[in-house]
C-alpha cells in the first residue's frame, strides 16, 4: 500500500487536522479481519454496525466513544484448562476494533443477540447546521434607471 507524506499540507492549512488524521489512520487500518463485521444503512440517518462475537458475553465486551472514534473491545475471561479440543474452529481471542464516525453521528444503543453485537447509530444534525431557506424580499428599486428606446441609442 502507498503511504503519503501529509507534512506539506499541515504547514499550509489551518483547521484540517481531523481530515489529515483520518487519512493517516486509513493507511494504518487493522487488517486482521477479526471479528468480522457488517456496516449497514438503515435509512437516511440511521446506521447499524454488526460484529460477530460468538462466545463473548456482555461482561466481556466494552464500547467507548472518544472524539468520533468508536472502539469495541472484547476481552475473554480465562479459558478452562480442563478442556481438550480435537478441533478448535471458533476464534475466541481478545480483540479491539475501531470505527471512525462522522460528525453528528451518535451511538443510539447496542444489543447482544445470538452472538451478534448490534450497535445502532443515529446522525442528528443540529438545527444550526441544517440547510435553511432564505427569503428574498422584493424591495424598491431606487437606484435602477429604466431607459426608454429613445434614450438607449
Amino acid at each position: 500500500m502507498r503511504t503519503f507524506d501529509l507534512t506539506p499540507l499541515y504547514r499550509s492549512t489551518v483547521g484540517f487536522d481531523r481530515v489529515f488524521d483520518l487519512l493517516d489512520t486509513m493507511g494504518k487500518a487493522d487488517t486482521s479481519g477479526y471479528p468480522p463485521y457488517n456496516i449497514e444503512r438503515i435509512d437516511e440517518n440511521d446506521y447499524r454496525i454488526t460484529l460477530a462475537v460468538a462466545g463473548f458475553g456482555e461482561d466481556e465486551l466494552d464500547m467507548e466513544l472518544h472524539e468520533n472514534t468508536l472502539t469495541v473491545t472484547g476481552n475473554r475471561s480465562e479459558p478452562d484448562d480442563n478442556r481438550t479440543f480435537l478441533h478448535q474452529g471458533i476464534a475466541g481471542r481478545s480483540f479491539q476494533r475501531r470505527f471512525q464516525l462522522a460528525e453528528h453521528v451518535e451511538v443510539a444503543g447496542a444489543s447482544l443477540v445470538n452472538g451478534l453485537l448490534n450497535i445502532d447509530l443515529r446522525r442528528e444534525i443540529p438545527e444550526s447546521a441544517k440547510p435553511r431557506k432564505i427569503s428574498i424580499s422584493g424591495g424598491e428599486a431606487r437606484n435602477v434607471k429604466v431607459l426608454k428606446d429613445a434614450d438607449a441609442a
